[in-house]
């Protein structure tokens, strides 16, 4: 059965905390120094990895990190047709989806590591192949593998179920294993998509005072396409 992306508004940004790490635990916890020293290393770090390991999770989860610490990050993903200039206010760069970049995005993309680096401001990219396979001008190919590269995993299908199972707990949700079936057969399995469909069941529950059933997920998706 074709699974289907949940494209409903994130309901809570990515957090570092959130993240599952499962089989990434060592990706996470370079985050997690990285971000929450005072003086952070200038070395770029670059993720890898098929499409539900959590690479723009933990992009995302990096800049609102910052973002609480009171710094800005400067972002690109393939949805940013033109960059803007590089801005030396930022505390980082985040690059997302690199093998995805159009020459102008790959341009601006190692105008910005560049600049970063002579800041010593930290880089943190991801793609879906190691630096060597990716498909891009070879100064910012060289440039993204240089420093710590991390391939990332996607997470087992019962670790994925336990994740989901140990969310839906902690938001006082039962889900029943129909209801799980349900969900792992018909959405994006990707923790990020599943997590963000988690808050909209618990919001719609909560507001029309049902128990979470198949039935309720296809009313609440009939709304949000309504």
């Amino acid at each position: 059965m074709k699974q289907l992306a949940l494209d409903i508004g994130l309901a809570r940004a990515p957090t570092l905390a959130g993240f599952f790490a499962g089989p990434n635990e060592a990706a996470l916890r370079h985050l997690e120094l990285w971000a929450g020293s005072p003086t952070r290393s200038p070395v770029p770090t670059y993720l890898w990895g098929a499409p539900g390991s959590g690479k723009t999770h933990l992009l995302r989860a990096v800049a609102e990190a910052l973002r609480e610490q009171g710094a800005a990050a400067g972002w690109i993903d393939p949805a940013v047709a033109e960059p803007p200039e590089f801005d030396e206010r930022w505390a980082i760069v985040l690059l997302d989806d690199v093998h995805l970049y159009t020459a102008v995005q790959q341009h601006a993309a190692f105008n910005w590591f560049v600049q970063a680096q002579t800041l010593h401001l930290g880089v943190l990219a991801a793609g879906m192949f190691p630096p060597a396979d990716l498909k891009l001008r070879e100064d910012l190919r060289t440039r993204l593998g240089w420093g710590h590269v991390f391939e990332l995993h996607v997470p087992s299908e019962p670790e994925r179920r336990a994740v989901l199972r140990q969310a839906a707990d902690a938001r006082g949700i039962f889900l029943g294993d129909d209801v799980m079936d349900f969900v792992l057969t018909r959405f994006s399995r990707d923790l990020g998509s599943l997590m963000q469909l988690l808050d909209h069941l618990d919001a719609y529950a909560l507001r029309t005072q049902r128990a979470v059933t198949i039935p309720l997920v296809k009313a609440m998706l009939e709304e949000e396409e309504g």
